[in-house]
């Protein structure tokens, strides 16, 4: 009998992700992450603030009540100098860097199938298993059978290796089945709502929260149609490309009604580019470089390749051609010019039957 330990977050799709697993006959283990310390990252800063401790906890009693109703063992493991190092600091960095970086395409690089992994052979494990949503097929991914909860975009960087030691049991049914499996079961977290925010970190002030680790820099706020400025902002990190709340510029005086939006910043010169209403034009781009390419096919294409790509969790599908410029960087051409592509978020392609084909991180747009 197979050995498998199931990442038991205290939510309801990992829950069912166990039983269903148990129920296909293999020996099965939860395991617990805890991954955040918000006063113990507070103290490595040197920072004396106050800020809200993620309910991790009451995750944990969660988890704790499932491995008791499904009677399998439950472990518990702190990865928290791991996601410190290997996610939070380079998500910081980007931000600094005024791009906008996906902590949890790093959390599953490194700490669920990395870190994790590393714990789970050493327990003895044959493999490990998440509630993620997501199909797999021999040894590749695909997208999921509910498309709505789709989550393939968010294990776009895993290596082989670590697809072949990882099973998805949520991958060919949706939501609505899952949650009808946890009521059958009668399961503490049947009807416990889906985590949001930042993975591990959870739901805050955003805003506040980022300012916590980079210190505000005021600017101006630069009408990109006129070069006037319009506005003050507390820190050009703050915003990402498309954001319309929060700016702080409605009713202006001499100017038409609508909304404004973010289109471009400048971080050495602390300017905020905004556009009003049918000015959308300056947020869609048609090429993009994508850096730090995770490639999963057999063979890298030597010419240019079309694909349907992702430039963010949730968007439809984009048809787009790429390219290899070098081992490890694509340019990408999009058939149609695509809305708010963001530097540092990720770029996924996949193939016309589903499959992830790779991902990585958008560095420039045009």
């Amino acid at each position: 009998m197979s050995k498998v330990i199931v990442g038991l977050s205290g939510g309801v799709d990992s829950a069912v992700a166990a039983y269903l697993l148990k129920k296909q006959g293999y020996e099965v283990v939860g395991a617990f992450m805890r991954n955040w310390d918000s006063f113990a990252n507070n103290d490595i800063l040197g920072n004396n603030f106050d800020t809200p401790i993620c309910p991790q906890e009451m995750d944990y009693n969660d988890a704790k009540r499932v491995a008791e109703i499904l009677n399998i063992p439950l472990l518990r493991i702190d990865f928290i100098e791991e996601y410190w190092r290997d996610v939070f600091s380079y998500f910081i960095e980007e931000y600094k860097k005024g791009r906008t970086p996906n902590p949890d395409v790093l959390c599953n690089k490194y700490i669920k199938f990395d870190a994790f992994l590393n714990f789970c052979k050493e327990q003895g494990a044959d493999y490990i298993a998440t509630g993620h949503y997501v199909k797999k097929i021999g040894n590749k991914l695909y997208k999921a059978f509910d498309k709505n909860k789709d989550q393939s975009y968010f294990l776009c960087l895993l290596n082989q290796k670590q697809i072949d030691a990882s099973l998805f049991p949520l991958g060919d049914i949706d939501k609505p089945t899952v949650r009808k499996i946890a009521h059958e079961l009668n399961l503490n977290v049947a009807d416990k709502k889906d985590s949001t925010g930042i993975c591990f970190i959870g739901e805050r002030d955003f805003r506040k929260f980022l300012q916590n680790y980079i210190p505000a820099k005021e600017g101006d706020i630069v009408d990109i149609e006129t070069n006037e400025v319009i506005g003050r902002h507390i820190g050009v990190m703050y915003y990402t490309l498309g954001q319309r709340k929060g700016l702080g510029i409605g009713g202006l005086k001499n100017h038409k009604t609508g909304s404004w939006f973010v289109v471009d910043k400048d971080i050495e010169k602390r300017i905020l580019y905004v556009a009003q209403g049918d000015e959308a034009k300056y947020l869609y781009h048609d090429t993009v470089i994508v850096k730090e390419v995770n490639f999963l096919g057999e063979e890298k294409p030597t010419t240019w390749t079309e694909i349907n790509a992702k430039f963010r969790y949730r968007q439809q599908d984009n048809r787009v051609k790429y390219r290899f410029i070098d081992d490890t960087t694509i340019e990408v051409k999009c058939i149609d010019k695509v809305k708010a592509i963001t530097p540092g978020q990720m770029m996924v392609g996949y193939l016309d039957d589903g499959m992830m084909l790779l991902g990585g991180v958008i560095d420039k747009i045009y």
